[in-house]
């Protein structure tokens, strides 16, 4: 029995346990001391995982590949459970050390985990990356609650940081109730905004494609930069993932998401996060399952198109 005790012990897609041993490796971080909301988040990873299962042999019918054979499962990270500041102190070294040897998709988890992993990718790769930020809120806000760091606040601080490339950073899917500066500050720091109203309607990747061009052109404009992509599971409606700690009416359907996925592969990714799954108001694992695809997703799209990998 581990000595933390919301660590998982089933793998992403019953793959060979460990890192290291192959170039793209999944792990869990079990930790949601940063909700303001409904909590539960730290059962994520385990979630995720056990949905995964029912992928069976893994093969993605657009990239006719699986991860099978490229994949290992590096397990949770232990990790204190209440505090954020030790968490994310903790969190350092261990994503160092797995950043450098292979490929990673990070199993959230509350999104307060995300600016420590930005930290890591930033130290490593000498340089600022583009972020590719899949939500229902656009976590700009300057204080949490009166806290100074949280799962609302870490867009704010990495942007504040100088750990990506202000005009490289990209949201999809926002809806939520804001103050405008709040709303608006990815956009006021030369950034891109693709709120959900503005993408009802949009699903195939013909519709979707002046979305995905915008993106592209971005990212060529400065230079390529590395991207990381966090996909935070309230990006959805609830009625696809009603699984999550603070659920917003008007979001995007799943197949919005998996068309975007699909058409971005083979951008420069260096790692992602799917964060914000709360299995305990879950119904019928329908947040689980849609995690679980994201993420394959994902990797197949790495897989295929020969996204960048550690050397």
């Amino acid at each position: 029995m581990t000595s933390f005790a919301f660590q998982s012990d089933n793998r992403f897609l019953k793959v060979q346990a460990g890192s290291g041993v192959s170039p793209f490796t999944v792990a869990g971080i079990a930790w949601d001391g940063a909700t303001t909301n409904r909590p539960g988040a730290r059962f994520g990873p385990r979630a995720i995982r056990e949905a995964s299962h029912m992928l069976c042999d893994g093969v993605h019918p657009l990239f006719d590949v699986t991860p099978e054979g490229h994949l290992s499962d590096a397990g949770d990270l232990p990790l204190p459970n209440t505090s954020l500041e030790g968490m994310r102190a903790a969190m350092a070294p261990l994503v160092d050390a797995l950043i450098r040897k292979q490929h990673m998709a990070w199993l959230g988890g509350d999104h307060s985990i995300t600016l420590q992993l930005l930290r890591c990718y930033r130290r490593w790769l000498g340089r600022p990356l583009a972020v590719i930020h899949f939500d229902a809120h656009c976590d700009t806000w300057s204080d949490h609650f009166g806290e100074p760091s949280g799962h609302g606040t870490w867009v704010y601080e990495a942007i504040q940081e100088g750990l990506v490339v202000r005009e490289c950073f990209m949201q999809i899917g926002i809806r939520s109730a804001g103050h405008r500066e709040a709303r608006e500050y990815v956009r006021d720091q030369g950034g891109l905004i693709f709120d959900a109203r503005s993408l009802r309607g949009l699903e195939s990747a013909e519709q979707l494609a002046p979305v995905v061009a915008q993106m592209r052109e971005r990212l060529a404009r400065h230079g390529q930069p590395p991207v990381y992509l966090s996909l935070d599971i309230d990006a959805l409606d609830p009625a696809f993932a009603p699984g999550t700690g603070t659920p917003e009416p008007g979001g995007l359907t799943t197949n919005q998401v998996f068309t975007l996925l699909e058409e971005l592969a083979g951008l420069p990714f260096v790692g992602m996060d799917c964060v914000e799954v709360s299995p305990p108001y879950d119904h019928a694992e329908l947040s689980s399952y849609a995690a679980a695809r994201f993420v394959w997703t994902y990797l197949c799209g790495c897989i295929a198109r020969g996204a960048w990998q550690p050397a």
